[in-house]
């Protein structure tokens, strides 16, 4: 997994998605399940990812089950580039 997309992903999420700048988000971290990312947030990330990765996010994959911390968000990015 690119350091370098989970670092752009934590930064992007902490920075405009949440709002807490400066918040250390982990790899791992739980992002939906946890609350972090509500379901509001969610579409914002969705658009965001498509924006920043120029990937494609289906609105069924918009949940916990598909990705829920940033590694696995990497790895959909991933799949789709």
């Amino acid at each position: 997994m690119s350091q370098e997309m989970i670092q752009h992903l934590a930064k992007r999420i902490a920075d405009d998605i949440i709002k807490q700048p400066g918040k250390e988000i982990s790899p791992t971290e739980p992002l939906i399940s946890s609350g972090l990312i509500d379901s509001f947030s969610l579409v914002d990330l969705s658009l965001m990812v498509e924006d920043d990765f120029d990937v494609q996010i289906d609105d069924t994959e918009l949940n916990a089950e598909t990705f829920d911390t940033l590694e696995e968000l990497a790895a959909l990015i991933k799949s789709r580039q």
